[in-house]
C-alpha cells in the first residue's frame, strides 16, 4: 500500500475528506520524525514504539572489489510492533 491508498482508506474509515486525512498523515510523520531526531521515542500503546537505534562503526566488504572498508556509526529509526498489532497480523 502506498501513501495515496492509505489516505483513501483513512478517508473512507473516518468519513473525513482526503485532504484532511493527507494533512493528518503528513503531520503524524513530521511529529514522529522530529521526536526521533530529538532522541525521544514515540509510544502508541497497542500499536508499537518508534525509536532511534545507534549502530556501531564496523568493517564491511565491498562486494565488487572484495576490499575491506569502514562503515561509520549512525543512527537509524526502529519500530517495534505492539501486542495489539501483532494479534491483528497473526
Amino acid at each position: 500500500m502506498n501513501k495515496a491508498a492509505l489516505i483513501e482508506l483513512m478517508a473512507k474509515e473516518t468519513e473525513m475528506s482526503k485532504a484532511a486525512c493527507k494533512i493528518a498523515l503528513e503531520a503524524f510523520v513530521e511529529v514522529v520524525g522530529v521526536s526521533l531526531k530529538k532522541g525521544t521515542s514515540v509510544v502508541l500503546t497497542g500499536f508499537g514504539t518508534f525509536s532511534v537505534m545507534k549502530r556501531k562503526e564496523r568493517v564491511g566488504v565491498n562486494p565488487a572489489t572484495g576490499a575491506k572498508m569502514r562503515i561509520p556509526r549512525k543512527k537509524v529509526p526502529k519500530f517495534k510492533a505492539g501486542k495489539q498489532l501483532k494479534d491483528i497480523v497473526a
